[in-house]
């Protein structure tokens, strides 16, 4: 369907110019969409400086403190970290399907950055994770910048309630790009259609974790919706929905796009319990075995409960009994965890799910787009890459594993494909 309507769109005529301090570095995002293809991630973090200029400005505006204090904290997290992932994802799902409207399409990939910022603030808040992509998470920042310890009452609940504040004013400039971004009526209905079900989806893959964690739920079957609504829908599923809205796909096409992006999200995330395990905390920014400690309901930690329990294994499940959700868990005692993992075949099983996921993602890509022409065949690297083809750069089990904390592909994409230069 296409935009035979006026373009329909609520920012001023005139945006805020930003104070000096502020002002966006480099030079202005190319409309050009051969110039994004070149350096998709690039074009984003540009446009990225510009929109956070802007809000910036409104931010000082209100008050300079919070400006300096909170709203600094909130753009620098966006700007300075992460792959870019989802929205280069909704920008090669829109060339795939054969468009280029690159203004909206820049813009709705900032809001999808600041909807990603909020979810991780809050992540590393619920589960009271000290580091993020190597340095302070945001809560403990805020607390030392107040000349407080993290580790005091007085500390951590400031630094705490000051981080959701952070998440919140991220997630309102998500929307507010939205809803300042150009597009015709019929392109705002279907992609406002789809950012509310993303944001409510990303809540409930939130929430369902966090109740997992103090039901002790262990179902395989609820541990992979989990999955689903948590990574599967809002890091590539949605995102590839909206370019291909964007292009003004149909619906069969935009359906197998979608099936494609769960598929490949789905992988994502288990490759992410895996690594979550068994990762190098050299390479990935956090302690190895947090999800174990903080006893998230992982696919991999059900698989491993189901099989010691049909095994009969006691042994294995006395291990994660002691282990799961315990806060001093050790070196020793996740080595331990990490030997259940293998010796009941879950971390095989894991990891052959993903790869299967992988296979189905390709496969539904086919159907959707011509995987020959440059957008698919972009868009195919880039579903690779996310659900960790190991032909793509993902390590085999017995290699190192560079942690992506759920956020980031296993390797840096080049230019072409629209990795950064950063």
């Amino acid at each position: 369907m296409g935009c035979p309507g006026p373009t329909d769109h609520s920012f001023a005529e005139t945006p805020p110019t930003a104070e000096e301090g502020v002002r966006p570095r480099g030079a202005p995002p190319s409309t050009d969409p051969r110039a994004v293809d070149a350096d998709v991630a690039g074009a984003f973090l540009r446009t990225a400086q510009a929109v956070l200029a802007e809000r910036l400005a409104e931010a000082a505006e209100s008050d300079a403190s919070f400006s300096a204090e909170l709203a600094r904290r909130v753009a620098d997290f966006t700007l300075d970290g992460g792959g870019r992932m989802r929205p280069r994802l909704l920008w090669w799902g829109m060339r795939a399907c054969g468009a280029a409207e690159t203004a909206a399409a820049l813009r709705l990939g900032v809001a999808l950055e600041l909807i990603q910022t909020c979810a991780l603030i809050h992540d590393d808040v619920m589960d009271r994770s000290r580091l993020r992509r190597g340095k302070p998470a945001v809560h403990i920042g805020l607390a030392e910048r107040a000349g407080l310890s993290p580790d005091t009452e007085r500390g951590s609940a400031f630094g705490t309630s000051a981080a959701v504040l952070a998440g919140d004013l991220a997630l309102a400039w998500a929307d507010d790009t939205v809803a300042e971004t150009e597009l015709c009526a019929v392109r705002r209905r279907r992609i406002g259609a789809l950012w509310r079900a993303m944001r409510t989806e990303m809540v409930a893959g939130q929430y369902l974790e966090l109740h997992g964690q103090v039901s002790g739920g262990d179902s395989v079957a609820q541990a992979l919706r989990t999955a689903c609504l948590k990574s599967g829908s809002y890091s590539v599923e949605r995102p590839l929905a909206i370019g291909a809205a964007l292009a003004d796909a149909d619906e069969r096409t935009t359906g197998a796009l979608r099936s494609a992006g769960r598929c490949a999200g789905i992988a994502f995330q288990l490759r992410d319990d895996l690594l979550g395990v068994f990762g190098d905390p050299g390479t990935t920014g956090k302690p190895s075995g947090d999800d174990i400690r903080e006893g998230k309901p992982t696919y991999l930690l059900a698989v491993a409960r189901t099989r010691a329990e049909a095994a009969g294994d006691r042994g294995a499940l006395a291990v994660l009994r002691r282990a799961v959700g315990n806060a001093g868990l050790t070196e020793r005692d996740l080595a331990d965890v990490r030997g259940v993992f293998e010796a009941v075949g879950a971390r095989a099983h894991v990891e052959g799910k993903a790869e299967r996921l992988r296979e189905q993602a390709e496969h539904r890509l086919a159907r959707a787009v011509d995987v020959d022409a440059p957008g698919g065949g972009r868009l195919l690297e880039m579903l690779r890459t996310v659900s960790g083809d190991r032909a793509a750069g993902f390590p085999a089990a017995e290699e190192p594993h560079g942690h992506h904390t759920g956020r980031v592909p296993p390797r840096p994409l080049t230019g072409a494909e629209g990795g950064s230069t950063r």
